[in-house]
């Protein structure tokens, strides 16, 4: 093989998940000439078609089938599940999903990307080898190269993933039958998410967690909030226990046993145990590159590899926060500084959480346990759904915004949102924060009534009434 016989391009993409995608379609609209490189028929990754938008996508079915949001609306259970089919589920789901991926890939085809499929490896740092069906073998040159190739869930070895009853969270949208009892492992984002999704339809979900509280990375009164709402819509939690064996020897149900001694049984189990990089089979030496803790591609500023500079990684092959969205935008950041293309050079640090949950869950900036971390003085300001006329036409009882702000100039710090649309809610407060916006601005901004924008504004005078109380008490 010589360079002259190689396949050369001004950009290799390794993968083609949202970041992946992403960074190939902002190369070809440089102009450049891009290949990318992906072992599955099509496009999408775990964000498109086992992840982020299928997850999201069943969730919204569950509630619809459920008549969920009508029973907290009317107190009228409208459910169809006794009805619905699993087909029925996931009709949506695949319909959504089919769609997003035929977006990607016209953007993929109208900027002139070419596609390989087949399994990506470094020869060295420009050349990579993709191994097709049938052992063919092609080699493609990169003058720079985007590892993108995306994460796996973790399979613990304590569960027997053969047996058809025992998922991760991939093989779980592949169910023929709805489960009676799903034990979920893990009490994370994902796992959280299908709990609730599940009980939503009629399952009977158990949450088992090795720690005390719910996603102890949130603000603790969204922790507790959301655990008690996810409670209420009847999810059983399991705190402090761990599983040390998995028996699915026998038909009918499987059976956990925990470190404590005490045993659950259940149909179904869901192993939400963490994710590890896609990148065993890359080949990374060959490239100069150690890959870090769980195959982890080792960056530094604008996603260049710490060893190879040519080399980029964006997504979960680089670790924490591991969402779609920052992904994308780190894919974008990685191609323009690989170019010499100043249209964005960074990404915001200010980069929300969105839980998908039933009510969802979303925030950005400090929680309150940092604030006292890091000894900077701040006032809490809240407002509930139930208390405005959107939160009641929506049926929301136990929505609510927390707002973080400075004490000393009320600068807001912190956005903790949770109930019916709080993915969407945060984003109010993401642009304020971006922009140092004080609790002025809602104070002075005037929104549409009746909705959910009005969360910011009576919360706003929850802390400006607590900070100028003194005042106000002398008048």
């Amino acid at each position: 093989m010589t360079s002259s016989s190689l396949l050369q391009f001004d950009l290799v993409v390794l993968g083609g998940g949202p970041a992946g995608s992403s960074g190939a379609t902002a190369a070809g609209l440089l102009g450049k000439k891009v290949a990318l490189v992906e072992q599955a028929s099509v496009v999408g990754g775990a964000g498109i078609n086992t992840g982020t938008i299928p997850s999201k996508t069943l969730r919204e079915t569950a509630l619809m089938l459920s008549g969920w949001r009508s029973r907290q609306l009317h107190g009228v259970d409208l459910s169809l599940r006794r009805e619905a089919t699993v087909a029925d589920f996931m009709r949506h789901e695949r319909q959504v999903t089919a769609g997003e991926r035929e977006r990607m890939e016209e953007r993929l085809a109208r900027r002139g990307v070419t596609r390989f499929q087949g399994a990506g490896s470094f020869v060295d740092a420009h050349t990579i080898r993709v191994a097709g069906a049938g052992g063919a073998e092609r080699f493609i040159r990169g003058e720079k190269i985007l590892i993108a190739t995306g994460s796996s869930p973790l399979r613990p070895k304590e569960f027997p993933f053969e047996d058809d009853r025992v998922h991760d969270s991939n093989e779980i949208l592949e169910l023929k039958a709805l489960p009676k009892k799903l034990i979920v492992i893990g009490g994370g984002v994902i796992g959280s998410e299908y709990a609730g999704t599940f009980a939503a339809l009629g399952s009977e979900v158990h949450l088992v967690d090795g720690r005390d509280s719910l996603m102890p990375f949130l603000d603790a009164e969204i922790s507790t909030g959301l655990a008690a709402a996810m409670t209420a819509n009847g999810v059983q939690f399991h705190w402090k226990e761990t599983v040390v064996s998995c028996d699915a020897s026998r038909p009918g149900n499987v059976v956990l046993t925990f470190a404590s001694g005490a045993t659950l049984a259940g149909d179904g189990v869901l192993v939400c145990a963490g994710r590890s990089s896609n990148t065993a089979t890359l080949n990374l030496a060959a490239a100069g590159l150690t890959p870090g803790k769980r195959g982890l591609v080792q960056v530094g500023p604008h996603f260049a590899s710490t060893e190879v500079p040519h080399i980029y990684g964006a997504g979960d092959v680089i670790g924490p926060p591991a969402l779609a969205a920052t992904g994308i935008e780190q894919a974008r950041v990685a191609i323009f500084h690989a170019f010499g293309v100043g249209l964005k050079s960074e990404i915001s640090p200010l980069l929300p959480t969105g839980i998908y949950t039933i009510p969802e869950a979303s925030c950005v900036g400090d929680t309150e346990a940092a604030l006292v971390e890091k000894k900077i003085p701040y006032i809490a300001g809240r407002a509930r759904y139930a208390d405005l006329p959107r939160g009641a036409i929506m049926g929301d009882k136990s929505g609510f915004l927390k707002l973080l702000f400075h004490r000393d100039d009320l600068r807001l710090l912190g956005v903790h949102v949770m109930g019916e649309q709080a993915t969407e809610v945060v984003h109010i407060g993401l642009v304020a924060m971006a922009t140092g916006a004080t609790a002025d601005l809602f104070n002075r901004t005037c929104f549409n009534y009746p909705t959910l924008g009005d969360l910011y504004k009576f919360a706003a005078y929850d802390a400006i009434l607590q900070r100028h109380m003194p005042e106000i008490a002398r008048l």
